[in-house]
């Protein structure tokens, strides 16, 4: 692998996807606090065909707060680990009535006390419904990227997390996520990127085809 120039990189990334967001659709915090639980080990894409099914039937934190367990269970079975996803939806909704007055605390360590959310979740939430850059999401497509972009040797995403910290200013920390999670999906696509088509070659250290 070439050495790696992350400004370099950084300045292709913001090129390419200058507007990059988050995928996941919602209308408020606590909807996407809800749609960031459902994504844990499944698409953005089915997340949103479940989400709008929910919020029709339990418009907002009360009424989720109040739902049957199995009838959450049951809307969100498709995005797997469905079980402990509804227990998790369930008991968020219920302390976030009885410990914040049923809104989303914009606190990373009010967050991290809500079952289903840990550092990745409480940092979409922050970034995207409240502009607070506390950190950067490293989801399976950041993980991969900061390791092919020569951004960390490491594999744990908490260190991940450090790394990229250190390596990009804190202003773009919201942004940098969802450009390379829209990288990732577009180009850097595993097992096999598309390096022949990438807007970050020839600047990039990941050994294309041609290159190995």
């Amino acid at each position: 692998m070439r050495k790696s120039d992350p400004k370099k990189i950084l300045a292709a990334l913001k090129k390419a996807y200058p507007a990059a967001g988050c995928a996941l659709r919602h209308a408020d915090p606590f909807q996407l606090l809800v749609a960031t639980i459902l994504s844990a080990q499944c698409t953005d894409e089915r997340v949103n065909q479940v989400t709008p099914v929910l919020f029709k039937k339990y418009p907002g934190v009360q009424a989720l707060a109040s739902a049957d367990v199995a009838d959450i269970e049951r809307i969100v079975r498709s995005t797997g680990f469905y079980r402990q996803k509804a227990k998790s939806i369930s008991a968020t909704s219920r302390d976030l009535v009885e410990r914040f007055g049923g809104r989303v605390p914009a606190a990373m360590e009010d967050l991290l006390t809500l079952r289903g959310v840990a550092r990745k979740t409480a940092n979409v939430v922050l970034g995207t419904a409240y502009g607070i850059p506390s950190g950067i999401v490293v989801d399976t497509h950041v993980r991969r990227l900061s390791q092919r972009l020569g951004f960390s040797k490491n594999d744990d995403p908490v260190k991940i997390e450090r790394d990229m910290m250190e390596l990009v200013p804190q202003k773009d920390w919201i942004w940098v996520s969802h450009a390379l999670i829209a990288h990732g999906r577009r180009f850097c696509k595993a097992p096999t990127p598309l390096c022949g088509q990438c807007p970050l070659r020839p600047g990039c250290p990941y050994p294309a085809k041609t290159d190995r």
